[in-house]
């Protein structure tokens, strides 16, 4: 008789504790508990030839979307390969799929995987994979219908079933369909109240619908539940820290910062997107982070990996903006402008397939969105709305979510208040106040439109101090000017 994991999916010859461990793997990458990388490479080193042991730790390593992974995969996926035949069809399609990422062809890779999803609707491990690769790419949609797609495959009986539930819920949100996610993602926390994913997707909801006091009781009603040993622990107080901003809390968001989100080096890549946003956003409410951006920037520059993924590298250049990096600032920018290109090139072969995904979102998200940061950090805020105004509208070609990508917005509008720009500034107020209740953070924002309103109100524009184009930094890279 043909091995089967608990799903009912052939595996090809494993041993029966191989496929335990194997199975506990996939049960914390699912809950992003504990270290599965671990307990998997436990099993890879008594069954080294175990397929679906090397599609795990393949699939870990794609959705971590950070470049420093790629050694690990690179690994897998070889070993993976060289199983040949001993793979069984589907395992293989695993490793081809994993390849793919390997060779850049990131859009390609999740395709593979959400095909394997279509002819295997019970194999757990590629939901996950193509869920997350499509949160990496901004593919919204599919982050709801390729979950769609299983539903009527699954049931409650089947092991994994709750945390397809909190997949679905964050699709559904991303699509801004809110009562459904929320009901969805409270289904999810009933059947397993330990889902940080699910937790984390109806926090989503309450941070979108402005519903401050909601978000915050969801979030500190369950810390139990996701706030240890777990890899969203940093997100979901991030989740919180933004609530709280709203509120204009902004002792208790620094107190937050320090105490959960800050990270020693090396952290994760998705910790430190966090960080950097978080105290990007400081930085633009005026708030004084002290010396907190340095750990920041230098654990971005610390792992070599700029260039190969452009959300991760627009916030290494905020963190080394904020950290007064100009240096570090042009090598990221650099390292960007190579990804464009080598992009384009590749794209430019006919067997290639369509070239680097990272290429594409970096020429057309990646670089402007990081133009517009520079420009705005140097004083200039019109070329900053040049660069931020179209460039928005696109952006979730580059991944994260409404909420993570609402940081580029923010500085939108803090561009326009600063430039006079009031007709400007009203637009995006009124559009940002038809979307959310009124809070404490957008009423400050609409004071100060008024207040420009008002005679001699454009010197209220931006009443904090700001250094000038010209002070020390600010015009020492002139390769990265966004009129470069």
């Amino acid at each position: 008789m043909a091995q089967t994991d608990f799903r009912g999916l052939q595996v090809s010859p494993a041993s029966a504790h191989s496929l335990e461990r194997y199975e506990a793997a996939l049960n914390l990458l699912h809950g992003y508990y504990g270290d599965p990388l671990s307990v998997i490479d436990g099993a890879l080193v008594d069954d080294p030839d175990f397929a679906m042991g090397h599609a795990l730790r393949a699939g870990l390593m794609v959705t971590s979307g950070d470049g420093t992974a790629e050694p690990m995969l690179r690994q897998s996926v070889e070993a993976g390969e060289a199983l040949g035949a001993r793979a069984n069809e589907r395992e293989r399609r695993h490793f081809a799929a994993a390849r793919a990422w390997l060779d850049g062809r990131f859009a390609q890779s999740i395709q593979a995987y959400g095909d394997i999803v279509v002819d295997y609707p019970h194999d757990i491990l590629a939901i996950q994979v193509a869920h997350i690769g499509d949160f990496l790419l901004g593919h919204s949609s599919m982050l709801r219908d390729r979950i769609a797609q299983v539903l009527p495959h699954w049931n409650a009986s089947l092991p994994g079933y709750s945390y397809l539930l909190g997949m679905h819920a964050f699709g559904l949100e991303e699509m801004q369909r809110y009562e459904d996610a929320e009901a969805r993602g409270r289904e999810a926390v009933a059947l397993n109240p330990r889902d940080p994913w699910a937790i984390h997707a109806v926090a989503h909801v309450m941070e979108m619908q402005g519903r401050l006091d909601a978000g915050v009781d969801w979030l500190t009603a369950r810390r139990e539940d996701w706030a240890e040993d777990n890899m969203l622990a940093v997100h979901n107080w991030w989740h919180l820290a933004l609530l709280l901003l709203e509120r204009e809390q902004h002792d208790a968001v620094l107190a937050l910062y320090d105490d959960h989100v800050a990270r020693p080096a090396p952290a994760i890549a998705l910790d430190l997107v966090d960080a950097a946003a978080l105290l990007w956003r400081l930085h633009l409410r005026g708030v004084d982070v002290g010396n907190r951006w340095i750990d920041v920037a230098d654990d971005w520059q610390s792992r070599g990996a700029a260039g190969y993924y452009a959300f991760n590298d627009v916030h290494a250049i905020m963190a080394c903006l904020g950290a007064g990096r100009i240096d570090d600032v042009a090598a990221v920018y650099g390292a960007m402008q190579g990804a464009a290109m080598q992009g384009a090139a590749a794209a430019g072969r006919a067997n290639h397939g369509g070239g680097g995904t990272n290429g594409t979102m970096t020429a057309e998200v990646g670089l402007p969105m990081a133009e517009g940061l520079i420009a705005f950090e140097r004083g200039d805020y019109e070329a900053s709305i040049a660069r931020l105004m179209p460039t928005r509208m696109i952006c979730h070609r580059f991944g994260g979510s409404h909420a993570q990508r609402d940081v580029f917005t923010l500085t939108l509008i803090e561009a326009a208040l600063r430039a006079g720009r009031v007709n400007l500034a009203d637009a995006l107020l009124a559009e940002r106040a038809a979307l959310k209740a009124m809070n404490p953070a957008l009423g400050t924002m609409m004071s100060r439109a008024r207040a420009l309103r008002e005679p001699g109100g454009m010197s209220t524009a931006d009443p904090r101090p700001r250094p000038s184009p010209e002070s020390p930094g600010f015009d020492a890279s002139p390769d990265v000017s966004p009129d470069a």
